[in-house]
């Protein structure tokens, strides 16, 4: 498990990409901040670390923008707590938000690839370039 020490990117998110995990661990089933938090850093073999100062807010504005909603109830250690769950809108966005990170990150990927498919170039001949 390493040592536990992060890099200084490490549980940097681009902007939206918190509200997509939350949206994602929400398919599971209603859950608590503080689950939703755990789920996503357990899922991310802790590379991603949710801070309460990043996830409260998230959780507040997509409440805010229809795609979950939330009601009071009692956590698993006796205390009271918000859960929030996924509404359809909040499936249809994840399914939006989804496809387009995969396309995105297919795309950086293809960037950082040596050359792409076909391109004979070394590092050396490439004229100059970024």
């Amino acid at each position: 498990m390493g040592n536990g020490k992060k890099t200084p990117a490490a549980g940097e998110m681009l902007q939206g990409t918190l509200d997509m995990l939350v949206l994602r661990t929400l398919v599971m089933g209603a859950a608590h901040g503080h689950t939703i938090a755990q789920v996503i850093e357990h899922t991310s073999e802790q590379a991603l670390e949710v801070e309460q100062g990043s996830l409260y807010p998230a959780l507040h504005r997509l409440e805010d923008r229809g795609l979950v909603s939330a009601k009071w109830g009692v956590s698993e250690n006796n205390r009271r707590a918000k859960f929030y769950q996924l509404t359809a809108a909040g499936k249809r966005k994840l399914a939006t938000e989804t496809s387009r990170w995969r396309r995105m990150t297919r795309a950086i990927g293809l960037v950082l690839d040596e050359h792409g498919p076909g391109d004979q170039q070394s590092d050396s001949n490439s004229g100059g370039g970024l």
